[in-house]
């Protein structure tokens, strides 16, 4: 029997094995109602309260792991193009973090200190949020959680069981045993993450420019 890896676990599974965790039983599906706001906008939000806080612990764990800035999400030299008419930039809506390119070869900007501010990038050397050419960024997305890595789910639910563990129950026996799960997976987070970006003692190089460290293997070959 052969089982695909391409279709990774769904939300609903992560939420059913925090409830494991902390012995809770499972559901069958998210039910959700759609409630208006004080200042009228429009949110979904899950009916079951035990369940309600386990997604939202979910989606809060995910954004603080991803924020961290893994191979997955993590992108060099972005191309942001200036608005035509204001020659603002905005901040891209699923950015976590964004950072100017330090390679002075793609950008006059290189050594600009940005930031967000009002929803745009901010020039804090020049103090203006208008930009006259298009800038290289290093940023950290924000994905779906059906494109983080199985690994890193792993990780992101463990941590969230842990929490919500806290938040329910209260018992510290169980939380201790959750954070072992948590530090197991993460130690495989890290794992997948030393092998997808070819890390060496020089850090992690710019794409294209990767340095081969030494491999013990090579100094028994004869030319």
């Amino acid at each position: 029997m052969s089982y695909s890896t391409t279709g990774s676990k769904t939300e609903l599974q992560a939420i059913n094995q925090i409830l494991a965790s902390v012995g809770q039983a499972p559901v069958t599906t998210l039910e959700t109602e759609t409630v208006t706001t004080s200042d009228g906008s429009t949110v979904t939000v899950v009916t079951n309260p035990d369940v309600a806080i386990a997604y939202d612990t979910l989606l809060e764990v995910s954004r603080e792991v991803q924020a961290e800035g893994w191979t997955f999400n993590k992108e060099n030299d972005y191309l942001l193009q200036p608005e035509a008419v204001t020659k603002y930039i905005p901040f891209p809506t699923n950015a976590l973090q964004v950072d100017i390119s330090n390679n002075p070869s793609l950008t006059d900007y290189a050594y600009v200190d940005v930031v967000r501010r009002d929803g745009k990038l901010y020039d804090k050397l020049n103090h203006t949020y208008e930009w006259d050419q298009p800038i290289y960024c290093d940023i950290v997305w924000l994905f779906s959680w059906n494109d983080v890595p199985p690994v890193i789910q792993d990780y992101i639910t463990a941590r969230a069981a842990s929490i919500v563990s806290s938040r329910i129950v209260g018992d510290t026996s169980q939380y201790q045993m959750l954070q072992q799960k948590e530090a197991m997976c993460r130690a495989n987070a890290l794992e997948y993450e030393c092998n997808q970006g070819d890390y060496s003692y020089f850090g992690k190089p710019r794409e294209g420019s990767a340095y081969q460290s030494f491999q013990p293997f090579k100094a028994l070959q004869r030319w």
